[in-house]
């Protein structure tokens, strides 16, 4: 009902259990699959753990009534491309689909304090980021897509990502997101003034 008014999104199917999920995304090759923690048969996260081991384009974005800190972490560090309250659903879904579709990260705004509260662990840095690394860092946590970053750095998109890969490898974050929440907690950059 959510999705039925806007015209670039059809539901395609829906599962009952997480068995059922994993079958249908097999079958039908969904761009987005929308996934409860909470299921019965396998849970969300055991769901995300077996399309890992799955050939698919898939992206999954959680959807649930709660998410615990460890369980946020380990859906991110699984695959799950966002992660939305079922009280902020009827706002957002769409617009978290569309920026997920876009190959973004989406985790709503009411969620924020409890990813950081779940990368908030000490993680060693291997080696320190760079002058450019930071600027590539400040960039992510103002929500700039690659293109952008890579416009306002005058790189090429294909040199941010090859930072983006470095910068995840010394601060031990496996996307975006983490690397945003953790920079933010850690102080390593500042927010640009309006984002």
């Amino acid at each position: 009902m959510l999705l039925g008014s806007h015209a670039d999104m059809a539901l395609v199917g829906e599962a009952r259990d997480g068995e059922e999920a994993l079958r249908l995304v097999k079958a039908v090759q969904p761009d987005i699959l929308l996934l409860d923690l909470n299921l019965p048969k396998l849970n969300g996260i055991e769901v995300l753990q077996a399309l890992e081991r799955t050939p698919t384009s898939t992206r999954t974005v959680i959807v649930s009534a709660a998410v615990m800190p460890a369980e946020m972490r380990a859906a991110l560090r699984h695959g799950a491309r966002g992660i939305l309250l079922k009280h902020t659903a009827s706002e957002l879904l769409a617009q978290c689909i569309r920026q997920v579709m876009e190959g973004e990260y989406w985790v709503g705004s009411g969620d924020v304090a409890a990813l950081v509260d779940a990368i908030r662990a000490p993680q060693p840095h291997k080696r320190a980021l760079t002058a450019r690394e930071l600027q590539i860092v400040t960039g992510v946590v103002d929500g700039a897509s690659n293109k952008e970053i890579a416009s306002q750095l005058n790189i090429s998109e294909q040199t941010v990502k090859n930072h983006l890969r470095t910068i995840f490898e010394k601060l031990s974050v496996t996307n975006r997101v983490e690397l945003a929440m953790l920079a933010v907690q850690r102080g390593l950059v500042r927010r640009s003034p309006g984002r």
